[in-house]
């Protein structure tokens, strides 16, 4: 398996710390609003990320934290006249929540940044004792960026570099411009906690090293976000804990690609903004997960409505194609074709090969999936050449390899089965005399009533199959693999 590593710029095998275990950390969310798709997109990709590691046989723990007291968090509350813990567990919860229903696994630990203030407060004393950190006059601690030689490497910026046209606030208090707050001394009305400069509360980038470090240890397999968090979030995370525990931080950092809205980038003043919540409300999570999986992790993905729809599309396409293999195993007919089923078994071998290869080479999901749009194709064929006498477990097989396969990925395909209803009993026994309870059984009388009179070129019976069916609300459709009675809607 090769990853790509952010701060080498290069592919590199993947080698875990610990032989057959990843620890792996992503940056969450500062809970102040609903996540939007741009984060959406990272979190679903190292959702993928984390299933497959899981699959190729790791095991994996993965943290994720919650950014619970921030600038962001607090304007908010004062604008609204709430607290700020109100607000941040308001949309914690939300956060959460909408992760559920992207069908995004759990992290195994999930730590808030407010309950953590312990250790970050400890890693602080330690930076100031080893000489990469200070407190000033004003109660606000600071980090020393010069007094770390390795500063800019996960990045790949240069000290001097970030002087130049750099636009940095002003502050007395910071021995050098490029200096970080750690702490933040109390201001009236907003949250703050005991230490040892006084009340205040943590800087955003104190709060992932600090965690990190407590619940996976150091350094890390695998450290992740959005590009945007390359610098100077990452950086100076990986400044702070690397001085302060005089080891790396993490072996491999990745970072996903921006995302934009039919070629642009996603604005509230441009009215291309979306949450995760909007577009949950109007389409399947599991379209909006193949969308993203069409286009690598790293790549800036284009996100439209038309685009989604059309993976709402492909979606039906294949969950259609793995019913009608299904379907055509259940009510197979004669002597299957030994050359096509060979044929089909080669393509899901193919497929299942050019899945993993792709996957193995930093986690190409447009490849893996493009191999298994292929085999749906190939599905397609081997049921129009078999005219229904398909080989039943070749059928069932390559059905569970496409359902299963996309599950893996966190894709569900859609449920478009549904149960004839029982008054087909009564349509079966006006037209063809069946007295029996079966409700599948009264189909299939149905259907051969419907194909004998089609035979015969009594077009009214035909019509009247046809008639009686549609005012129940069903269709018969007609397939390679055969005829079969289904709901109109579906």
């Amino acid at each position: 398996m090769r990853i790509y590593n952010s701060q080498t710029h290069s592919k590199q095998e993947f080698t875990p710390i610990e032989e057959g275990k990843v620890r792996m950390y992503v940056c969450g969310p500062t809970v102040y609003d609903n996540i939007h798709i741009g984060n959406a997109r990272t979190f679903i990709s190292f959702d993928v990320i984390r299933r497959w590691l899981i699959s190729s046989g790791f095991e994996v723990t993965f943290a994720q934290n919650l950014t619970d007291v921030d600038d962001k968090i607090i304007n908010r509350a004062n604008d609204q006249g709430r607290s700020a813990q109100e607000v941040a567990e308001e949309f914690s919860n939300k956060f959460i929540d909408v992760m559920r229903r992207a069908n995004v696994l759990d992290p195994d630990v999930r730590p808030r940044a407010t309950k953590e203030i312990g250790p970050m407060v400890a890693m602080i004393k330690t930076l100031i004792e080893q000489g990469h950190a200070y407190a000033a006059d004003n109660g606000d601690v600071y980090f020393a960026v010069r007094s770390d030689p390795s500063y800019g490497e996960v990045s790949g910026r240069k000290i001097d570099d970030l002087m130049v046209g750099a636009r940095i606030e002003e502050n007395e208090d910071k021995r050098d411009p490029l200096d970080f707050a750690l702490w933040k001394a109390a201001k009236p009305g907003e949250p703050s906690w005991p230490s040892p400069w006084g009340q205040g509360r943590p800087g955003w980038h104190t709060e992932c090293a600090a965690m990190v470090h407590r619940y996976l240890g150091t350094p890390i397999d695998i450290h992740g976000g959005g590009s945007d968090l390359a610098f100077p979030h990452h950086e100076n995370e990986c400044a702070q804990a690397t001085c302060a525990w005089h080891q790396g931080f993490a072996n491999t950092w990745m970072h996903t690609g921006m995302l934009l809205v039919n070629g642009e980038k996603m604005s509230k003043s441009l009215g291309n903004f979306f949450t995760l919540d909007e577009v949950l409300q109007k389409h399947s999570a599991a379209a909006l997960r193949l969308l993203m999986l069409q286009t690598h992790y790293r790549s800036p993905l284009d996100f439209s409505w038309e685009r989604l729809e059309g993976a709402e599309n492909s979606l039906a396409r294949i969950a259609g194609t793995c019913r009608n293999l299904k379907w055509a195993a259940d009510h197979a007919e004669g002597e299957p074709d030994a050359a096509l089923a060979d044929e089909l078994t080669a393509a899901m071998e193919k497929a299942g090969r050019e899945f993993e290869a792709c996957m193995d080479d930093d986690f190409n999901t447009a490849g893996a999936v493009a191999a298994y749009f292929e085999l749906v194709t190939q599905a397609n064929k081997y049921l129009e050449q078999a005219a229904g006498a398909v080989d039943e477990t070749v059928a069932r097989v390559c059905a569970g390899a496409i359902s299963g396969t996309l599950a893996m990925l966190g894709v569900k395909l859609p449920v478009i089965e549904e149960p004839l209803p029982v008054g087909l009993l009564g349509v079966a026994a006006g037209l063809v005399g069946y007295t029996g309870d079966d409700v599948d059984e009264a189909a299939e009388k149905i259907l051969e009533a419907r194909a004998a009179a089609r035979a015969a070129k009594d077009w009214a019976t035909a019509d009247a199959v046809r008639d009686q069916l549609r005012d129940m609300g069903l269709m018969i459709e007609d397939t390679a693999a055969g005829s079969r009675i289904k709901h109109i809607a579906s």
